[in-house]
Order: C-alpha cells, then sequence, then structure tokens
C-alpha cells in the first residue's frame, strides 16, 4: 500500500461565477487560488472545459491555463480536461504545444470523451460533425503523434507542439477511458468528484490491463474528491450548502450561479434529494480537519492513488483558501 506522505495534492477549478459577481471577478478568484495551491506545494492546478454553463467561466480552457501558468511559476497547469470531441486534434496540439513553449515542463493535457455541454453546444463547436465510439482512441493516438517529434516526410506537423511530449492523461468515469489509459500507458484521473459510482472498478480495471509506455513506466492514478475544510464540522456543512445547491441545480438542469451558504440547507430538503446529493458527494470530505484528514486518507488507502485532485466549491473565496490550507495542514504538508 502507498504510503500517504507521498501521495501527491492537486486541484480542478471550474472557476465558478458566484452570484453577485463577475466573470472577471472569477477569473482573478482562480488566479489567487493557484498561487495559494502553489504556495501549499500541490502538484498541479486544472482547469474544466465546460460550455454554455452560466456559473463556470473555464471554456477557453487553453487561455486560461496560459494565465494561470503566467501567474504562477512551479506548479503544473493544464487541462481536466480538454473535452476532445469538441476539438480538432490538430487545434489542441498547437495550443498546448504553444504552453509548453512558454511555460517549458509545466504544462498537462488532459482529455476527456464527453462534449462537457448539450446537444445544440456540442454541434456549435464542432458543426456537423457525427461522433463515434472510434473517434476518441483514433483522435488520442493522433494527439500523441503530433505532439511528439516530427518524423521524416510527416506530412501533418503541429507548430508549435511537435516535440513538446505535453503529458497526456486521459480522463473518465466508466471502464472506457480507464481500458484505453491502460492500453495506451497514460496516466488516468477518475471524476470521482461528481460521478463515484464506478471509481473501484475503473481503477482496478486500469491497473489490471496496464501497459509500460514510453511516457509512463507503471500506473499512476489520481481520483478527484469534492473537499470543504473548516474550522469545525458545524461550519463546513455550513460552507458545503453552496456546494449542494450547486449539485442539486445540476441533477435537476437548473444550473446557475454559485450561491451562498444557507443555514440547515440539507435538513430542508427531501429524503430523495439529499440522497441524490449524497450520492454526487459520495467521496467528498466535509468538516473539520481532522474529519477531511479521515476521508481523505480513507479515500487513498481504498484507492492506492498517487495523487488526490481537490475540488473546492466554497462561495466566499477567502474561506476557500482557508479550506486548502486547513486541508494542506490536516494531512501534513
Amino acid at each position: 500500500m502507498k504510503s500517504f506522505e507521498n501521495v501527491r495534492l492537486s486541484m480542478l477549478d471550474l472557476v465558478a461565477v458566484r452570484e453577485g459577481g463577475s466573470v472577471a471577478q472569477a477569473l482573478e478568484i482562480a488566479v489567487a487560488t493557484a498561487r495559494k495551491a502553489e504556495a501549499l506545494g500541490f502538484e498541479r492546478y486544472w482547469l474544466a472545459e465546460h460550455h454554455n454553463m452560466p456559473g463556470i467561466a473555464s471554456s477557453a480552457t487553453a487561455v486560461l491555463i496560459g494565465h494561470i501558468a503566467g501567474a504562477t511559476s512551479r506548479i503544473r497547469v493544464g487541462s481536466g480536461g480538454i473535452m476532445l470531441p469538441n476539438h480538432a486534434p490538430l487545434v489542441v496540439a498547437e495550443a498546448f504545444g504553444t504552453l509548453a513553449e512558454l511555460y517549458p515542463g509545466r504544462i498537462d493535457l488532459g482529455l476527456g470523451r464527453a462534449p462537457g455541454t448539450d446537444g445544440p453546444t456540442m454541434r456549435a463547436l464542432r458543426r456537423d460533425r457525427v461522433e463515434t465510439e472510434e473517434d476518441f482512441p483514433r483522435d488520442v493516438l493522433e494527439l500523441q503523434r503530433l505532439l511528439a517529434p516530427a518524423q521524416p516526410g510527416q506530412q501533418l506537423v503541429a507548430t508549435p507542439g511537435a516535440g513538446t511530449n505535453v503529458p497526456i492523461w486521459l480522463l473518465g468515469s466508466s471502464l472506457f477511458s480507464a481500458q484505453l489509459a491502460a492500453h495506451l500507458g497514460l496516466p488516468y484521473a477518475f471524476a470521482s468528484h461528481f460521478a463515484p459510482r464506478m471509481l473501484y472498478q475503473a481503477v482496478q480495471l486500469y491497473r489490471q490491463l496496464f501497459k509500460p509506455s514510453a511516457q509512463l513506466a507503471k500506473p499512476y492514478v489520481a481520483v478527484g474528491a469534492p473537499v470543504i475544510a473548516a474550522t469545525t464540522d458545524e461550519e463546513a456543512e455550513y460552507l458545503a450548502s453552496s456546494t449542494y445547491q450547486r449539485v442539486l441545480g445540476i441533477l435537476t438542469g437548473r444550473r446557475g450561479l454559485l450561491a451562498p451558504p444557507l443555514e440547515n440547507y440539507a435538513a430542508q430538503l427531501g429524503e430523495r434529494e439529499r440522497q441524490a446529493i449524497g450520492d454526487f458527494l459520495a467521496v467528498a470530505a466535509i468538516g473539520g480537519p481532522d474529519r477531511v484528514r479521515e476521508r481523505l486518507q480513507k479515500l487513498q488507502a481504498d484507492t492506492e492513488a498517487n495523487e488526490l485532485i481537490l475540488v473546492s466549491d466554497v462561495f466566499d473565496s477567502g474561506l476557500r483558501l482557508r479550506s486548502l490550507e486547513l486541508t494542506a495542514q490536516a494531512l501534513g504538508r
């Protein structure tokens, strides 16, 4: 079993737009949060691609990655992830190749198979392209070729991009990407921060099927974990009501801006709503330092993850930074 002291901590940010706030403020908060994560010794800071969602400001993911990388100095910055069905592989290779030239050794390219949006928006992004199950593996292989050193006679060369060897990760919430990541010898990140149901099965399958590659000699697993740490369990539960409201909005198709916390919010919900939120946040660590430490250590022990990627949606940006600090302290960082 992997020692918890060797487990890396990272962060995934959806760059939430808050009620009463603006997109510009959300981007400022993202920069401040990335700087805090870097100061706390986090390994990487990832941004998630979503489109046509009023409460998320990370749709132009590559642009934002460059902004965050430019505002920090050490931490790796990347996508968690780029939704590959939305983009031509050459465009992705050129964008991330450019980022890799600007910030050598600091850029990650996490790839997802879902469109990350609704049908009309997906069609607006890729026009009339019809996606098939074979497209994603083929596009991943093409990206690998475009980011590798150009070969003699190669007709399609990403410039910038060729020779940068930007590390590719596969992201997923089912068994498909776990198997593909294992087959290609790529690191694998499971989206247990919002879809934990198949976490253990996917991680086990990935390790069983893993084949070493030029990028990776042995399996490497990261798992997403919603985290809200406060000085007491009660305060953390209060702050988490913003996340509960967001989750319920996702589940009911009523997405909106990140809402301020509400007293006793969960107690006012019906049993079915509480159960649905609980399923969504099944691996969440919400509480004071002791509870957060216990929950995260259990998650890591159960999955033997190499890395925990934290997601922290706290309405007050200052308390969000405090949540990260309390979490790092609780884990001895």
